[in-house]
């Protein structure tokens, strides 16, 4: 089980972290007007369930927070790589309208500054790249120590042989009441999971 949730736990919890020359992606799904409908009843005996990590990942309460911090970061350096560029790119103006009746000694140390900003631009985005990745490895590895301890206690209270993570088990059809999904976000959003009760015989 392990395997499959760090995989989907991951690609799903930081897609709000764009490449940085994009904007921040916002949610698309508008919200859903109206009382939600009462979850379907689990079915008795089953030992089959799925949880759909997608919905965790964006509907609990500690899902959102990792979105924003990521975004909130993604953003600052967003700003700071927009206000280095801005700043090389008139450097580069400047040697474009002006090297001509430059001194050769001035042009050429413009030219060696302007190299240097390319050097230093390029530089300071693999860093950025990298801090958003660390940030991402960060909130991923906790929000999994959160997370695993609720399916595993879901599993062993409604006594299932099996917990399948839906987007990776390419589910096409499943009894409604099979999904467990609600139930994972009440729990993740209710804080330390409960201990888990004793196996099913």
């Amino acid at each position: 089980m392990r395997r499959l949730v760090v995989g989907a736990v991951y690609g799903l919890l930081f897609s709000v972290a764009p490449a940085f020359a994009q904007a921040p992606a916002q949610s698309a799904t508008p919200p859903v007007a109206g009382t939600p409908a009462p979850p379907a009843p689990f079915p008795q005996g089953a030992k089959v369930a799925f949880v759909n990590l997608q919905i965790v990942a964006a509907e609990s309460v500690e899902g959102r927070a990792a979105q924003t911090k990521v975004a909130a970061l993604t953003t600052e350096k967003q700003n700071q790589i927009a206000e280095r560029t801005k700043a090389f790119q008139g450097q580069q103006q400047k040697l474009q309208t002006s090297g001509g009746v430059m001194s050769e000694q001035a042009r050429l140390q413009l030219e060696r500054d302007i190299e240097r900003q390319g050097v230093d631009l390029e530089r300071f985005q693999q860093d950025a790249q990298s801090e958003l990745s660390q940030l991402q490895q960060e909130l991923q590895a906790e929000f999994e120590r959160n997370l695993f301890p609720i399916l595993q206690r879901l599993s062993a209270e409604k006594g299932l042989h099996l917990l399948f993570s839906a987007a990776d088990a390419g589910l096409i059809w499943a009894a409604e009441g099979l999904d467990l999904t609600a139930e994972a976000i009440k729990a993740l959003d209710a804080g330390a999971a409960p201990a888990a009760a004793p196996p099913q015989p």
